[in-house]
């Protein structure tokens, strides 16, 4: 049964795919099945085995130990604002991103960074057949995030086909940033946080060879990285402290319009309709849901949650998920935890197509025409991941 809910969570995909790729006939079907044949032997492999499940845990238990690190300098600059045993999602959840985000810095600065993602890449591409630079990008994209990533491939960017251009967008969308790790793990259980942000690369690359399909020729292929001036070691560590803390500051205003945005509109629908919002959003999306394997009977709330994510974002739909999900099946958080590990929505699209734009007016502007497109397909990517996490629940 579990194996019929993937080959129809998959089939979905790719009949939505189908629908709308730029060349059905170009779509390299080997190239498909070998990518989720790597997805299964992955999640078996993380979820089934000792090492596997060795791994995850030493992987959550050190970013929790950075999160109780990062608290020190929180409690240091904040403390004494809450009552004891209160808890702030500001200052436990978004505030660490700033020590992270110095982490992930040093290690760029020491030069670990770049060669984990350039070697990475490396075998990503003999993998799955992709060109270099998209395989390059998406390994990137997973440990540095956008918008920062793009800037790694300045020279890159205005040379690109229109095609190349889609697929590192979808990656870019499909992923989470390293920085994002710590937070989304006080929201989620860890093991599936890390499996998502697996998953994801490959799904992303999936996706793309149905929507965008294409082939390229050996000179085609070159990868040029952008590199900036080194800079002294604590000005790298002052600009990583601003450009994280830029990121808690974007994330929580955010998150302020979108909930109070989301509360205002169940408002409206229970004084009209009596009936909230996200129940009728859920009613939308529970059939995807069910296809991806929740059970009938939990695909209603967990189509909302889904649907919350797209509409708003992942944060606002972790912290509905995480007031409802004791009344899910173990499967079912499984699957939506996975689903919600990505940069899939409305705001992110807008970000992406800025980002691009920053960098080349012609790139930006054929960005935002596909715009819509590569929302789907991000989307999509999520839906093969969260699908591949149900058959092993």
């Amino acid at each position: 049964m579990r194996f019929i809910f993937l080959l129809i969570g998959i089939m979905l995909v790719f009949v939505i795919g189908f629908l709308v790729s730029n060349d059905r006939k170009q779509i390299n079907y080997k190239r498909i099945l070998i990518m989720l044949a790597v997805q299964i032997f992955l999640v078996y492999f993380m979820m089934h085995t000792s090492i596997g499940l060795i791994v995850i845990t030493k992987v959550g238990v050190f970013f929790e130990k950075l999160m109780k690190i990062a608290d020190s300098g929180i409690q240091f600059v904040f403390g004494g604002m809450l009552n004891e045993g209160e808890f702030s999602f500001f200052l436990g959840v978004l505030l660490p991103l700033v020590f992270i985000s110095v982490l992930i810095g040093i290690l760029n600065y020491i030069k670990v960074l770049p060669v984990i993602i350039k070697y990475l890449g490396l075998m990503l591409s003999k993998i799955t057949g992709m060109g270099k630079l998209e395989s390059y990008f998406a390994i990137s994209t997973a440990a540095l995030g956008q918008p920062e990533v793009f800037l790694t491939i300045m020279k890159q960017i205005p040379l690109l086909s229109p095609k190349r251009l889609y697929t590192i967008c979808t990656s870019a969308m499909s992923a989470i940033s390293m920085a994002m790790v710590g937070s989304y793990m006080t929201m989620l259980e860890p093991k599936f946080v890390v499996t998502a942000v697996v998953l994801n690369i490959f799904s992303a690359l999936i996706v793309a060879n149905i929507i965008n399909p294409y082939d390229l020729d050996d000179d085609e292929d070159l990868v040029q990285i952008e590199k900036k001036d080194r800079v002294p070691f604590f000005q790298m560590v002052g600009e990583s402290v601003m450009d994280g803390f830029k990121i808690v500051i974007i994330v929580a205003a955010m998150l302020l319009g979108f909930i109070s945005l989301m509360e205002l509109i169940n408002v409206i629908f229970l004084g009209v309709f009596q009936v909230s919002f996200q129940t009728v959003i859920g009613y939308v999306f529970a059939p995807i849901a069910f296809l991806m394997g929740v059970p009938w009977a939990e695909a209603v709330q967990a189509g909302g949650i889904m649907a919350t994510k797209l509409i708003t974002n992942e944060f606002v739909a972790m912290l509905n998920f995480g007031e409802i999900s004791n009344q899910f099946s173990d499967k079912t958080i499984a699957i939506v935890s996975v689903y919600l590990v990505s940069f899939a929505n409305f705001g992110t699209v807008g970000i992406v197509a800025g980002s691009i734009k920053s960098i080349s007016e012609k790139q930006g502007s054929y960005v935002a025409k596909f715009s819509m497109k590569l929302l789907l397909g991000a989307t999509l990517a999520s839906v093969i991941s969260g699908t591949i996490m149900g058959i092993f629940m």
